[in-house]
């Protein structure tokens, strides 16, 4: 068996910290090479000397020194900033798990790939903002494209051996977050850190107040298209408050797959870690005498514009999928600022969406990065203006 080479971004997320979970219980078959962080550098530290790292990079050049000097005692490759994410991007292994939150993942993830390693996507920006991109960059270099989302690892585990022409509707479900049960009304008011109180999955801040907002099921739904190559009219999104069916494909001949399991993401990442094949997790069984009952109903759109939204970005197609996600990366940023209250975060995106939709901005070419880069940079620049206008 030989051992496979993995390089983390984002390895001190919860992603990063379940997938160096599993790789820590198989030390025979997985050897960490390089780990990139941000702010946590003495957990970035304490993981590389615990997994053997040969690299470490903190995403920002002030951390270098603590960085050193928190593995001075070792023989650890020290980086900082984007030339040194670049250059860990760049080496010479098997897979690269792509955890970095938001927008910032894009380029370490196409480096990656262009480098010969296969891409376990965690990073859903990176299909949203640069889907075209981002497939046409695996298909040329010849490396597999896995999807580490719960719901895009249950699609893509449920169309295994299936005909993709045979696809009806591909259904994704939502937890709908920490407000599910608010009115309205109630959720005028909701504070970042009652946003940040997730029912029952255990993320990190920014991806916990997108699933209140469910921005994040939004950013899922185009995923899902630009993954699949589906319809926007293919895709369908259904709360389940159970959080154990992930997602449903639906067939021609109307049988429908569905993918059930724990609420733990160290499945997804498992299935991706083991390259589309099943191994041994250490992941709780469900006892299906003990569930009461699988609940489903369709999201509320005016509790969550956000959902109506990823369809409008879906059917202007071009770069509004990079201009969606830098505007709502902008908006979380205002919110968790306290500048703007929950609610104003999807009208603020809807703003910069339909400005966009009706002007010339100038960036045409969804496979060319610095287009997709641009369009990053106005989408954030015109988010920040909308949001100094409900203050």
């Amino acid at each position: 068996m030989a051992l496979k080479r993995v390089s983390i971004f984002g390895a001190t997320g919860s992603i990063g910290q379940n997938t160096l979970d599993l790789i820590g219980r198989d030390p025979e078959r997985f050897q960490v090479d390089t780990l990139t962080g941000g702010h946590q550098v003495d957990h970035l530290a304490e993981d590389a000397k615990k997994y053997g790292a040969r690299m470490v990079v903190t995403a920002y050049d002030d951390h270098y020194q603590a960085l050193k000097s928190a593995l001075s005692d070792t023989d650890i490759q020290v980086g900082a900033g984007a030339s040194a994410m670049k250059e860990a991007a760049s080496r010479p292994v098997d897979m690269v798990m792509s955890a970095i939150v938001g927008a910032a993942g894009l380029e370490p993830g196409l480096t990656a790939m262009n480098a010969g390693a296969d891409l376990l996507l965690a990073n859903k920006e990176s299909m949203v903002a640069a889907g075209a991109l981002t497939r046409t960059t695996a298909q040329k270099n010849n490396v597999a494209l896995l999807p580490v989302d719960s719901e895009h690892s249950g699609v893509f585990q449920a169309l295994q051996g299936e005909r993709r022409d045979t696809i009806e509707r591909v259904i994704l479900t939502a937890s709908g977050g920490a407000f599910r049960d608010y009115t309205l009304e109630e959720m005028q008011s909701v504070t970042p850190e009652q946003a940040c109180d997730h029912p029952t999955w255990a993320m990190g801040q920014r991806i916990t107040v997108d699933s209140a907002s469910m921005f994040n099921k939004a950013l899922e739904v185009i995923e899902a298209k630009e993954l699949f190559d589906l319809a926007p009219e293919q895709i369908e999104v259904l709360v389940h408050r159970q959080s154990l069916v992930h997602a449903l494909v639906e067939f021609q001949d109307a049988g429908i797959i569905a993918h059930v399991g724990p609420h733990d993401m160290r499945h997804a990442i498992g299935y991706a870690l083991y390259g589309g094949n099943r191994a041994n997790l250490p992941l709780e069984r469900l006892d299906f005498t003990k569930i009461a009952r699988l609940d489903f109903a369709a999201p509320d759109l005016k509790k969550y514009p956000s959902v109506d939204l990823a369809y409008q970005v879906m059917r202007a197609g071009g770069l509004m999928g990079a201009a969606f996600n830098a505007a709502k990366e902008k908006a979380l940023d205002a919110f968790l600022a306290r500048q703007i209250g929950f609610l104003q975060m999807s009208e603020v995106v809807k703003s910069v969406i339909d400005t966009l939709s009706v002007t010339d901005h100038g960036f045409e070419d969804a496979l060319n990065l610095e287009h997709i880069l641009g369009m990053d940079a106005l989408g954030r620049d015109m988010a920040e203006r909308v949001c100094a206008t409900q203050k």
